[in-house]
């Protein structure tokens, strides 16, 4: 194999030419489509981890509002049970009460009753103290049976 120097010299000049041609035809055309290419992909890129963030911090808002309405819910629930509780020890206080006023009248009532009878055998002692001295007065007796039928009849009764 021979090296033959017009060729070489030849096909160098075809190659200078071959470049020229192909640098101002597609060089620039596939270096701006290149370029743009990567300002396309770092665009998406920048965009994608804007978004990662937003997404981040989205979640993050989302996990303290739902743990805020956890409280809430909790706080709610524990406020509803303490109305029930205060409702539920009004009612026992009332009811308390009722039975208090139940029984104060129910004593009252025992009282009255009480007293009732009080006359009741009060009248009739009167009544038998008078049918006691009736027979007295139908017989005759003396002062001394008189008094001592009285205390009789008073023991007996228990007054």
């Amino acid at each position: 194999m021979q090296i033959v120097l017009v060729r070489v010299i030849i096909t160098i000049i075809n190659f200078i030419i071959l470049y020229f041609v192909l640098k101002y035809f597609f060089f620039d055309t596939v270096n701006n489509r290149i370029t743009s290419r990567e300002e396309e992909i770092a665009f998406k890129i920048k965009s994608a981890d804007e978004n990662q963030q937003k997404s981040k911090e989205i979640l993050a808002k989302h996990n303290k509002l739902l743990t805020s309405s956890k409280q809430e819910g909790k706080n709610i629930v524990e406020e509803y049970k303490n109305k029930a509780s205060k409702v539920s020890d009004d009612i026992i206080k009332d009811a308390q009460k009722e039975a208090q006023l139940i029984l104060s009248r129910a004593k009252t009532e025992a009282d009255r009753e009480r007293e009732k009878a009080k006359d009741d055998i009060k009248s009739q002692v009167v009544n038998l103290a008078m049918l006691v001295s009736s027979k007295a007065l139908e017989g005759s007796i003396d002062e001394e049976q008189h008094r001592r039928l009285i205390q009789d009849f008073i023991s007996k009764v228990g007054i």
